[in-house]
């Protein structure tokens, strides 16, 4: 039988229909709960589908689930009511149905009457519409606070120097149009008091502390949170892989859950981890809507045959990454530089080799942070932006087999900064859960005079 939990504060969390938004939610609600508030999450049936089978015993009573069901869309059955196998050009239409569906989102608030909402900063409109009921609201950011820093100096201080130039964009970074740059418009630009951050101070504090100066916006890291994932007797056979390699001796490449290597980049990568000769698991992924016959099609000839059994293993779709990560043979993690993969891979103290895919987000200034931090070095690309085999075998042989010392000097440093973040860890979140009470004690207070 599931435990009751005593809750005196309730808060509705309202995530962005990303997987990748709505899993630090989820996880932030489980500390919450931890703390005695009662938590409503709210998201579109499919990705509640996926939240359900997450929430144990012990959260049967503290964690609902409230479904919010976007407009009938012909063009955007229920399926694709979420960004997780969202073809390209139906992005635009899922975020018009998400705001099409304030008139819901409304109903939902009036009916659960929680004592706060927490939002996702890339649905502002929420506050508005919580504000309507005297419901007081807290964004929650789950991309980098490096990346609002950086965008947010140039808006709040043009023609001012960024003061951190260890953050930066390269000039083939610098020609594409960001659309961040109007969310991190809106967002200073509304001027509201607090922003949880899902990261920690020993990560970029420095930067929270810029943002909250020139942004009049007090920052709060809630620790780093992220999922723990349980793995059937189907996915363990690659642990079992693992577990027949030496400790430090293979590289785990994943460019993320929306991130698609072009076949000139496939072929790239693939000849480097050939030519590199370290053991190796790459996790390869293909957009839904195409059709994709078999690995042997958009893989170097005889690739497969030459380097999958002992060598390297290749995992299609998903993968449990925080298992493998967690595992003492991962040397080095391959990665986009998402968020949340970057936190992971700190969490476990691996070693990281930045390649941004998506010059769109905040990959980029995420792969900078990190290098900054000496727990990443950064995958050179020619003036084009273009991957070369060579780059990637070299750097993945220096970072697994350490002939300069690269690799013992980035996994001493990314577990001392992996150290830092656990002794900060209870200290942020308490500090999140006292804010939290304050915000409704006061709204409650001003509603009672």
């Amino acid at each position: 039988m599931a435990v009751e939990h005593k809750t005196n504060v309730r808060v509705l969390m309202f995530p962005y229909l990303a997987y990748g938004h709505i899993t630090p939610f989820f996880e932030l609600a489980k500390k919450l709960s931890d703390k005695g508030f009662s938590i409503d999450l709210c998201s579109t049936p499919i990705n509640l589908s996926l939240i359900k089978k997450k929430i144990t015993q012990k959260y049967s009573c503290s964690i609902h689930l409230v479904e919010f069901h976007l407009p009938n869309l012909p063009e955007l059955p229920p399926h694709y009511h979420t960004t997780n196998g969202l073809p390209i050009h139906l992005q635009s239409t899922l975020y018009k149905a998400i705001t099409m569906s304030k008139p819901q989102f409304y109903e939902i608030l009036k009916d659960q009457k929680p004592n706060v909402l927490v939002h996702d900063v890339m649905q502002p409109w929420a506050a508005r519409v919580a504000s309507s009921l005297n419901i007081p609201s807290i964004k929650f950011c789950l991309t980098s606070i490096t990346m609002c820093c950086y965008f947010g100096h140039f808006f709040l201080k043009p023609g001012l120097e960024f003061p951190f130039p260890a953050l930066y964009l390269k000039d083939y970074e610098r020609e594409i149009t960001r659309p961040y740059d109007v969310e991190v418009k809106e967002e200073l630009g509304e001027n509201r008091a607090i922003m949880l951050v899902n990261s920690s101070r020993a990560i970029d504090g420095k930067y929270m502390d810029y943002l909250s100066e020139i942004g009049k916006t007090e920052i709060l890291p809630t620790g780093v949170v992220i999922q723990d994932i349980a793995i059937n007797e189907e996915e363990m056979e690659i642990i079992k892989w693992l577990g027949n390699k030496k400790e430090n001796s293979t590289v785990y490449v994943s460019f993320g859950s929306e991130n698609f290597l072009t076949k000139e980049e496939m072929e790239e990568v693939a000849y480097g981890l050939e030519l590199s000769n370290v053991h190796f698991i790459w996790v390869v992924r293909f957009p839904k809507e195409e059709q994709v016959v078999s690995l042997e099609h958009v893989l170097p000839q005889g690739f497969l045959k030459r380097n999958i059994g002992e060598k390297g293993r290749i995992i299609e779709c998903w993968a449990p990454q925080t298992t493998i990560l967690k595992h003492p043979s991962i040397g080095a993690f391959l990665t986009h530089c998402g968020w949340n993969s970057t936190l992971e891979a700190i969490e476990f103290g691996v070693p990281i080799i930045a390649l941004p895919m998506n010059f769109y987000s905040d990959q980029p200034l995420n792969a900078r942070l990190i290098v900054e931090n000496g727990v990443a070095i950064e995958m050179a690309r020619d003036g084009n932006g273009k991957i070369h085999r060579g780059n990637v075998a070299e750097i993945i042989k220096d970072v697994i087999f350490g002939e300069k010392k690269i690799g013992e000097d980035l996994r001493r440093k990314v577990k001392g900064l992996c150290e830092n973040i656990k002794l900060l860890r209870e200290e942020e979140m308490d500090e999140v859960v006292m804010v939290l009470k304050q915000i409704c004690e006061k709204n409650q207070s001003k509603m009672d005079d």
